[in-house]
């Protein structure tokens, strides 16, 4: 007993410490939470935030499965082909740069589309020059979805309007709304319904191989946003106008009305047609050489 006595101020300083660690530990744990929490709060309050990364509705797509991912080295090398594309004189290449610079600088945002009809042909070949796009490790990951249904256009236009309406209203935030006034555009988007051809473009966050297992997609949106750039200047080319409209939350539920699977992601909407006849555009500069380009 006078043994165990002797230890007995030990046991107590022990527990006595092991009590103070307990308390350490839990309040490092409570201000974990209420960390994440003013987190959780910022991040809702960001209008750059979209919840279509959290995106987790499930829509099995043909030979999906849960292997693992490829490996790239097991493919074969492409084989090199002869490359010698059109060289041209000076004086055309001159010419050139400026009827295309002539060409590009006239396309504007355009609000108000005509119904009329457009061949869908030169949809298809819009499409197929986006399609040229450059792409990471040539992975071309990317989807465009042609919609001309007047029923799933409206669906999609009620699906835009409703979450456009929470983004202005709250999670654009006030500067937001204020800068958007000047180009007096809302919530309401009448040319979801009246564009001939409403093009969704997704990206592919990693592609699916032929025994269902996934294929790395490198730099995906890059690569998209690339093929989205190249999609505009395709559509001036042919004398169609778009307005180029990236609908905050609006993503998943488009996903299931165009039954895509769960790794393609919204990346851009475009309602695509002729301006209408009482077409307007706000008077905007663009700015010049001097301040968007440095030659070192």
């Amino acid at each position: 007993m006078a043994f165990m006595s002797g230890f007995t101020p030990y046991f107590i300083a022990v527990f006595c410490v092991l009590i103070v660690c307990f308390w350490i530990q839990l309040q490092r744990e409570k201000k974990t939470k209420e960390l994440k929490g003013e987190s959780d709060s910022t991040s809702k309050a960001k209008p750059w935030v979209d919840q279509d990364l959290q995106d987790d509705t499930e829509i099995p797509s043909p030979n999906q499965g849960d292997e693992e991912e490829d490996d790239p080295g097991s493919e074969p090398d492409l084989p090199q082909v002869p490359y010698a594309p059109p060289r041209y004189a000076v004086d055309s290449m001159l010419e050139r740069s400026r009827d295309f610079y002539t060409l590009l600088n006239q396309r504007r945002s355009v609000r108000f589309i005509s119904p009329e009809p457009v061949p869908r042909e030169v949809i298809d070949n819009v499409i197929r020059a986006a399609g040229t796009a450059p792409s990471g490790a040539h992975t071309e990951p990317w989807t465009f979805v042609v919609v001309s249904d007047p029923d799933t256009k409206h669906a999609i236009r009620t699906i835009v309007e409703e979450e456009e309406e929470v983004n202005y209203r709250q999670r654009m935030g006030d500067k937001w709304v204020r800068d958007l006034a000047k180009i007096r555009t809302t919530w309401v988007k009448e040319y979801l319904d009246v564009a001939p051809y409403l093009l969704l473009i997704f990206k592919q966050t990693y592609g699916i191989g032929t025994g269902g297992e996934r294929k790395t997609h490198y730099y995906n949106e890059i690569s998209v946003s690339i093929s989205c750039g190249m999609l505009l200047a395709a559509l001036q080319n042919v004398g169609l106008v778009t307005v180029t409209s990236t609908p905050l939350n609006c993503g998943p539920r488009l996903r299931v009305v165009l039954q895509r699977p769960t790794n393609e992601k919204l990346l851009m909407l475009l309602p695509i047609g002729y301006p209408s006849e009482d077409a307007t555009v706000p008077d905007l500069k663009r700015k010049p050489l001097g301040d968007i380009m440095v030659h070192i």
